[in-house]
């Protein structure tokens, strides 16, 4: 054997070459597509043909169904995407997936891509450091074009010779003497393969390098294309583990999807291989047959398992369509909705993993930080019960803001951790880079105000346990306070949710301003009472305490309308003062 431990380091070597390519080639392809990625995962909403159409064309673009089905389950778990919606864009996914199988066989085998590849990086390399965003993007996308096909060049010279090798071809060789049997194992490898290399793309690559060496026959190649087929479910299956109900549901059934196809194309396998055969020597003009395995046949094979790759799938999703509404649900059987744990609080838009566009990356923090929002106003609806109505449960509700104000402390963690994982990428847009700070300073202003309204929940309750009261003027006077922050409360909420152009800050101060003008009021009228001896010391210092703190809610209310509106206004307004 003439195989060295540093001939394998190559091998391993070229494959992290392929890989890097394939990533920086889709990541530029996805920058390049900026917002238009959003605008086609707006296709999901319609039906399950348009969904099927969505799911091919974010695989195009993204150039791998792995990243498709984390990021529609991701969608899923945020509530953007319903589970029977997200069936056609997995089903998409599965066909769109094939196109880097004929990029691969066309460019890789068919033609002498690499020198075209080496120029490409030549002219585009320099514009990576252009400071137009675009070009930028553009030149990321070719130069990840080139290195993965340079990449896959050096991984077919880096597989062993099997002429050079014998010990090592009869190892693989003794495996694929078991007929049936040994497709079967195949599909395993190709399952394993692809959870190895976390990426169909990349497992299809290989499986192409190994059937146009040699080392595999055209039957056994396309074995481990079905095991691809299954291994590209688990990444998202496992993404979901941490997902709501509905994200556990769209992973599991893009498994049975797949599952239930390879049991069908394993039935009918050889037929479907002679066919492709057949096809290929009818479009190639050979007469070679791909099955033999000699090598004047191997490029035209890599073309057949293209085309099996391809057939496979779409045969899949026309077979199937009609027994989507059966499959949904039996996933729903299997997966139920246990009812209220998916109601807790914790990360439900950005836990199924980080999506690989930041535009949508972002959306999902926004989504967050809207939860984040209904928090607070949930906090405001509970503090104004524990003032207000004396037949509430006060241990109950305090219970309540408790549990509340941890859930913001942690909100506010996990959000800021995705939003700096965010902000580390390279070549952010300055926009990108200036939302991504404005909503940190938005999610930290929610989180101040969460521990006000905690410090409120005390203090009422120290002023009960002291069976102090406020007079009925002074408890007026804090209902209006109450429902005056409502308004703001519930407009920030409102504001949270919308493009930043789409805010309205002059509303927002004025609400704040309103506020401001009731604070001082209140407080005047306190003092007035506090000297007539109107209620107790311990009542009057509660009042004016809450009363205070409520004013500074509001003046963190106004900060995260501001942030959300992606622009300060203070500097504006002392300017309007001194005009």
């Amino acid at each position: 054997m003439t195989y060295t431990l540093f001939d394998f380091l190559q091998l391993i070597g070229s494959l992290g070459i392929f890989i890097f390519g394939m990533k920086i080639f889709s990541e530029g392809l996805q920058n390049v597509a900026g917002h238009r990625l959003k605008s086609i995962l707006g296709g999901m909403t319609r039906n399950r043909f348009t969904g099927v159409v969505t799911g091919f064309g974010t695989t195009a673009i993204t150039q791998s169904s792995t990243t498709t089905t984390v990021m529609t389950v991701s969608f899923v778990n945020a509530g953007l995407l319903t589970f029977v919606q997200s069936t056609g864009v997995i089903m998409g996914a599965n066909i769109g997936t094939t196109i880097t199988a004929w990029m691969v066989a066309l460019f890789g085998f068919k033609f002498a891509i690499t020198p075209i590849a080496v120029a490409l990086i030549g002219i585009f390399f320099v514009f990576l450091f252009s400071k137009n965003s675009r070009l930028r993007n553009l030149a990321e996308t070719m130069v990840g074009f080139g290195i993965l096909f340079i990449g896959l060049e050096f991984l077919k010279g880096a597989v062993p010779d099997i002429n050079a090798n014998p010990a090592m071809f009869a190892f693989m060789d003794a495996f694929t003497d078991y007929g049936y049997l040994s497709l079967i194992l195949f599909i395993a490898v190709g399952t394993l393969l692809t959870l190895l290399t976390q990426s169909s793309s990349a497992a299809t690559a290989i499986t192409l390098v190994m059937l146009f060496e040699g080392w595999i026959s055209f039957p056994i190649a396309a074995a481990m294309i079905l095991g691809e087929n299954i291994g590209t479910t688990v990444t998202a299956n496992l993404a979901a583990l941490v997902g709501n109900v509905h994200a556990k549901r769209a992973a599991r059934f893009h498994f049975f999807f797949n599952i239930i196809g390879v049991i069908w194309m394993m039935a009918i396998i050889f037929p479907v291989l002679h066919l492709m055969d057949s096809a290929i020597q009818t479009f190639t003009n050979s007469t070679m047959s791909v099955m033999t395995g000699d090598i004047e046949s191997r490029s035209n094979a890599t073309l057949a398992l293209s085309l099996f790759h391809t057939t496979f799938n779409i045969l899949n999703v026309v077979l199937l369509f009609a027994f989507v509404p059966y499959l949904i649900r039996f996933v729903e059987y299997i997966q139920p909705d246990r009812g209220g744990e998916d109601d807790q609080f914790h990360l439900k838009f950005i836990s199924a993993g980080m999506m690989s566009s930041p535009t949508l990356a972002i959306e999902q923090a926004q989504k967050e930080t809207q939860q984040f929002a209904g928090i607070i106003e949930k906090m405001h609806e509970a503090a104004t019960d524990l003032l207000f109505n004396p037949d509430a449960d006060r241990e109950k509700l305090l219970q309540k803001i408790h549990k509340y104000e941890e859930a913001t402390d942690q909100l506010e963690i996990e959000i800021s951790d995705f939003l700096v994982r965010i902000g580390e990428r390279t070549h952010l847009e300055h926009e990108t880079t200036e939302q991504i700070r404005f909503m940190q300073t938005m999610i930290n202003d929610l989180e101040r105000i969460a521990d006000i309204y905690y410090q409120i929940g005390k203090l009422i309750e120290r002023m009960r346990e002291s069976n102090a009261e406020w007079p009925e003027l002074a408890t007026e006077e804090m209902v209006k306070m109450m429902t005056s922050l409502q308004g703001a409360i519930t407009f920030m909420t409102a504001n949270v949710a919308k493009r930043p152009i789409d805010v309205d800050l002059s509303k927002a101060i004025e609400l704040e301003e309103q506020l401001d003008k009731l604070r001082d009021i209140f407080r005047d009228n306190h003092f007035a009472r506090l000297e007539k001896g109107a209620y107790s010391a311990r009542a009057g210092v509660v009042f004016i305490d809450i009363l205070n703190r409520l004013e500074r809610i509001g003046d963190h209310v106004l900060n995260v309308n501001e942030s959300a509106a992606g622009r300060r206004l203070k500097a504006m307004r002392m300017i309007g003062t001194r005009a």
